[in-house]
Order: structure tokens, then sequence, then C-alpha cells
């Protein structure tokens, strides 16, 4: 699905990430974890465009992308998520929603102004998608919500509605479980883990260590910009790199 070689992104002196290798399968839930200032949310800036890497390649379904525009490589069918909830105020869920489809739309304001007919149809056919892609997170007594009122939860929900709908092959998940409780990290697990079966695999950072063990097949591991470790869940965290990572250097021998 993507591949990275010697990845590496340094800002003045300070190198967020160093010579990052990256491969994760079509299909798998890749988690990325690592302390405060690791290099996670930089890694997912190149990933999607927003950073042109200092050195290293990116490679996405075979095709480099690590000097390609954001929006080019979202064409391509990269789509993210963010740390912090953006979202349209003034429109309900499902006009939030219908913003992520623009993308793979065709009509033009010349069309629209002339009432082209296929636009009707285009139209009708992106708020059936839509519509879709809240109820599959669970969110089709919403749709005609104001999105900013929905409960903070909701709100991710509608994030990750509204990535879905521009059909990407890979979805980036900054920190999803960010500011969420138990009940409402739960739904959010549980739609995370149904996306491969919608043809998506999901990547994601966050600093819910339970929720990335609980829903991942593959782990990483970063500190200090570097992957100290990487594997199934239950072997990272046995791994004595990580553990002094986040437990201190004693914590690794007891």
């Amino acid at each position: 699905m993507i591949e990275t070689f010697s990845l590496t992104m340094r800002f003045g002196r300070l190198t967020a990430v160093s010579e990052l290798c990256l491969k994760v399968e079509a299909g798998d839930c890749y988690g990325f974890i690592g302390p405060n200032g690791a290099g996670k949310t930089t890694i997912f800036n190149m990933l999607s465009g927003v950073l042109r890497p200092t050195s290293g390649t990116i490679f996405f379904l075979g095709r480099r992308i690590d000097r390609a525009p954001p929006h080019a490589i979202a064409r391509l069918g990269i789509a993210r998520t963010f740390q912090n909830v953006q979202l349209f105020e003034g429109m309900s869920a499902l006009e939030n929603v219908m913003v992520g489809r623009h993308m793979r739309t065709h009509g033009d304001l010349l069309a629209a102004a002339l009432g082209f007919p296929g636009l009707a149809r285009e139209e009708r056919r992106s708020r059936e998608i839509c519509l879709a892609a809240l109820r599959f997170v669970g969110l089709e007594a919403r749709v005609d919500d104001d999105a900013a009122s929905l409960p903070f939860g909701q709100q991710r929900l509608v994030e990750v509605a509204r990535a879905m709908v521009a059909e990407p092959r890979l979805l980036l998940l900054d920190e999803p479980a960010a500011g969420l409780n138990t009940r409402e990290c739960s739904e959010l697990a549980n739609v995370i883990t149904a996306l491969p079966r919608r043809g998506i695999t999901p990547l994601l950072v966050d600093h819910d260590m339970e929720l990335v063990m609980d829903i991942s097949d593959r782990v990483s591991v970063l500190n200090r910009g570097r992957k100290i470790a990487e594997g199934p869940p239950r072997q990272v965290q046995a791994d004595p790199a990580v553990i002094e990572a986040y437990l201190g250097r004693g914590a690794a021998t007891c």
C-alpha cells in the first residue's frame, strides 16, 4: 500500500524524522505510537504532501509521491483527519461530509449555471454516498443536525465519514481518539476496524495506547524521530527499547 525508504525531515538543526523505512500492507490496521515530539504527525504531513521530505522516498501503490502536491496525493487515494476537529460551523453533518465528496465530482460553476441534467444526477449520487458513509459511522439519525452541535465523539465520526467519501485507499487518522471518553473510543474502534472491509487501509497515530494496541495488526514505535520497534502489538509491548522510551531506563531491566 505505502512504503518509505530512509524518509527524513529536518527543520534547521532539528531532525524531526530520521531514516524512516516503513511498509504498510493493504488491509492491515497499522498504528504509530511514541512520546510527544517523536515525529508522528510529521510523518503524516509527509505522507499527505503537506511537507516535502528533506530526503528519502515515499511510494504509494508503487508510485513515487514524495514530490507530489497534497491535492494530487489526495486524488491518488490518500485521505486524512487531523488532531483538532475541523468541521464547518453552521452546516449539517451531511453538508460537512459532502464537502469531502467534491474531489470526486465533475461538475463546475458553468454546468450548475446552465442546469446540465448530468449535474443533478451526480449531485443525487454524491448525496447517497455521503448518507451511506454517515450510516457506516452510526450517525444516520444526525444527518441534518448542525455538525458543530454534535457531541465531540460524533464530530470525530463526521470527520471520518468526510474522509471516506473521497474514496481513499489509505486513511491517515491523526489522534482520532483525542478527547474521547471510553464509550466514544469503543465506537471509534469499531469504525476503524471495519474500514478494511470497505477497501480502506487505516494508518493511525494516537496517544491512547490501549486503542492502538487493541485494533492494530502492526505497530511502529517512534522516539526522537527514529523507529525503535515494529511488529505485532504484543511483541512491541515487550520490547525493552519501547519500555525504556515510555518508562525510563531502569524500567527496561526490571
